[in-house]
């Protein structure tokens, strides 16, 4: 069995219901387990700040899956969701579903990077991170704590 840890986003059609339902659709997936999630967390976006704020959370899942297969689940179920993949970076969307640790590989193909790029530096991956797993580290060594030492909350709260 598969260990990964998925962070959730959306900003759009009622996020916080769509983060929910992802959250039924893993679990209801015959290849996956949610072993735990955290919190609901508000956060201000990324890129464009003319967009709604964003919901977010991070899922630990138990898979049979390989990684790459992971991927192609959690990109259907985006689909299912009404997500519409365009090249504006950081932009609003339906649903967004990203492979942050798997295991502890790291895997670096044209695909899938994992540790996914971004998590050391997005405090609504980190808080939310270290909700539900205080004690975890990367595939480098890097602990969470050390991480949220180092990233101001920058808003983030807590909606649930």
């Amino acid at each position: 069995m598969n260990t990964a840890y998925i962070g959730l986003g959306a900003n759009l059609s009622e996020p916080m219901t769509q983060l929910q339902r992802a959250l039924t659709v893993l679990a209801s997936h015959p290849a996956l387990s949610v072993i735990h999630h955290s919190s609901l967390y508000g956060s201000k976006p990324m890129g464009p700040q003319d967009q709604p704020d964003y919901v977010n959370a991070v899922a630990k899942l138990e898979t049979s899956l390989a990684a790459e297969a992971l991927l192609d689940v959690l990109q259907q179920i985006e689909l299912e969701h009404g997500r519409v993949r365009k090249s504006e970076r950081w932009g609003p969307r339906t649903l967004d579903l990203d492979i942050l640790l798997f295991n502890e590989e790291i895997i670096a193909s044209e695909r899938l990077v994992v540790p996914h790029y971004g998590l050391t530096k997005r405090e609504f991956v980190v808080y939310p991170l270290l909700e539900i797993a205080p004690t975890l580290k990367l595939p480098d060594g890097t602990t969470l704590e050390s991480l949220a030492e180092q990233l101001p909350l920058n808003g983030l709260t807590i909606l649930n």
